[in-house]
């Protein structure tokens, strides 16, 4: 199940991350304090998750198993598989946004964020009515990389020491996925 970031999750997202970084994600990701594995720290992140989600300024999913046909969704504190964040939205005549996501090392390779980006990259296009997603990724991640492809991001370029991660200053091959379906009323006139 896919669904919104929200606090009552702050201990699976801490117990996600805990389990997942150092072995998994660390490499592909920024650096991180020893704050960032808490509860406390989650707790506090997840409330200014929502007020982002309202003021239109981000959207963050997470996943989270669920037995087919078992009816209700799962606890907010079922465990985390991976997220799926649509941050540094901006409105008026660009109406875009950055694309981030992570998955446990014990979901890769199962298509989990193959369905979870297409659903939510439809909730971004339809619900948030924005024109493009950018999805930055390193030349070396490769799986990453086809990821996107198949989910139609188009290469745009390279970013030369584009974030600092792994302890260098890393490049980044740009990608953007254009909304099909995007309606010009959509934009929001200036003044």
């Amino acid at each position: 199940m896919v669904r919104l970031a929200r606090p009552g999750m702050q201990g699976a997202m801490a117990q996600f991350l805990a389990e997942n970084f150092a072995a998994h994600l660390e490499r592909w990701s920024p650096p991180a304090k020893p704050a960032f594995f808490s509860e406390d720290f989650w707790r506090e992140r997840l409330g200014i998750a929502v007020e982002e989600f309202h003021a239109g300024r981000a959207a963050r999913f997470v996943l989270q198993p669920c037995a087919a046909g078992s009816g209700p969704a799962p606890r907010l504190d079922a465990p985390i598989v991976g997220t799926c964040n649509y941050t540094n939205i901006v409105r008026g005549p660009f109406l875009a946004c950055h694309l981030g996501y992570q998955i446990a090392a014990s979901h890769e390779g199962r298509g989990l964020m193959s369905e979870a980006l297409r659903a939510t990259n439809a909730f971004a296009f339809e619900m948030l009515r924005l024109h493009r997603i950018m999805a930055n990724y390193r030349p070396e991640n490769e799986r990453s990389g086809k990821l996107l492809e198949r989910l139609g991001f188009a290469r745009e370029g390279l970013a030369k020491d584009y974030l600092f991660i792994d302890g260098a200053w890393r490049d980044h091959i740009l990608t953007s996925l254009v909304n099909p379906a995007f309606d010009p009323a959509w934009i929001e006139a200036a003044g």
